[in-house]
């Protein structure tokens, strides 16, 4: 089944809370991202916390394996789902940031996160790998990195939605995927350049979709949410 997590990618405390009074009930996971967490990271964290509402901690960690390790115990909660590295970080860092994970969870007697690996952002297309000095296309090197994330016991990684279906051949459906990049047919790609509808990101088989800006910059956020929710749940 697909969920949906919804970005709070709001400058605010104030602006975030009154989104999620508005989303009040649905089946939902909270993204807090650097801008989040950065800014109001402790008090949002404590108002999901209070709210009994999932979260995805989105801090990208990439450093050497000791630092990510202790950044991952810190993290480790109740509430938290999942928690994001860097493929890129490589194996021993993935690695690492897994085992601390579970051991933290042990210690709190809670279940472990899912920790997730980012692949190739989806702001990114093939002529900015090549600025990178990354051969082959976005597909190709999220694969190479997948690869990577799985050996490492990652959950499975943060992907484009277009390239879930070749993820999920090489790696089973177990592996799993979660997926921005993701917006409504009548909404703007912003700064997305690899997207895909929320209807069409189920059918590739992601396990998680991420939608902020669609939902937050909506008329009616609640609405907007219902109406994606609708579009993921299986026929």
């Amino acid at each position: 089944m697909t969920e949906l997590i919804v970005a709070l990618d709001l400058p605010t405390l104030e602006a975030t809370c009154a989104i999620l009074d508005r989303l009040e009930g649905l089946p939902l996971i909270y993204k807090v991202g650097l801008e989040a967490y950065c800014g109001y990271g402790p008090a949002i964290l404590a108002e999901l916390e209070k709210r009994n509402a999932s979260c995805f901690l989105d801090l990208k960690l990439n450093d050497i394996p000791r630092t990510v390790a202790a950044a991952m115990r810190a993290l480790v909660a109740p509430r938290i789902r999942i928690i994001d590295v860097h493929a890129l970080g490589g194996n021993e860092m993935m690695l690492a940031a897994v085992e601390a994970a579970e051991e933290r969870a042990r210690e709190l007697g809670i279940d472990p996160p899912e920790v997730f690996a980012v692949t190739v952002l989806t702001s990114i297309a093939e002529e900015d790998l090549r600025e990178l000095g990354l051969s082959g296309g976005p597909g190709e090197n999220a694969i190479r990195l997948a690869a990577l994330a799985r050996d490492a016991r990652c959950s499975g990684v943060i992907c484009s939605p277009r390239e879930v279906r070749d993820l999920k051949s090489f790696f089973g459906t177990e592996f799993k995927t979660l997926t921005p990049g993701v917006r409504p047919p009548e909404a703007a790609h912003g700064d997305q350049k690899r997207v895909m509808s929320p209807r069409e990101a189920r059918d590739a088989g992601s396990d998680y979709i991420v939608v902020g800006r669609p939902i937050l910059e909506a008329a009616d956020p609640r609405a907007a949410a219902t109406a994606i929710l609708a579009e993921i749940v299986p026929a």
